[in-house]
């Protein structure tokens, strides 16, 4: 199965050229080990309009499956992804973003300072994961098992369940 992906990194100092995106590349890199062609690499400023006008234009391109969004998550007063990303929602699959906090917070308490949020824009799933580099190694250790699943019930394929105890 073919995933295209695009990696979209929210930071205004990235963004300025005042400090190096690490975590952007590191999602890429992420995608890409679990089959995926990354399709666009981005980086906006901390402004919601933007991330919004960037998510949209993505998700309605036809051409991508998945984003992942790097950085804007926390409680800074900038932090504003996941606000723009409910902006760009149809619907809200708040069990990806739950199961990521639950993982991370394993590794560090401060993972539950994390609001990032994930659902669909029509088939394209939209995920926010936090800027720090750390919080992506967990992020991408924790969608490995979920994304091509994910991708494949977005686009109305593999809708079986098998033997899985649970219905999704």
């Amino acid at each position: 199965m073919r995933m295209n992906a695009a990696v979209l990194t929210v930071s205004d100092k990235s963004y300025a050229g005042k400090r190096e995106d690490v975590s952007g590349p590191l999602v890429a890199e992420g995608l890409r080990e679990m089959g995926m062609t990354v399709l666009e690499q981005s980086i906006v400023p901390d402004e919601e309009d933007l991330i919004v006008s960037t998510l949209t234009r993505l998700a309605e391109s036809g051409d991508v499956d998945i984003i992942v969004t790097t950085g804007g998550t926390g409680l800074a007063p900038r932090d504003r992804t996941p606000e723009a990303t409910l902006r760009v929602l149809d619907r809200e699959a708040a069990g990806i973003a739950e199961v990521m906090r639950s993982a991370g917070c394993r590794n560090t308490p401060l993972a539950a300072l994390s609001r990032g949020v994930a659902g669909l824009r029509g088939r394209c799933l939209i995920i926010n994961l936090p800027g720090s580099t750390s919080a992506v190694e967990d992020g991408m250790e924790t969608l490995r098992d979920i994304l091509p699943h994910a991708i494949q019930m977005a686009r109305g394929e593999n809708l079986e369940h098998g033997g899985d105890r649970h219905a999704h």
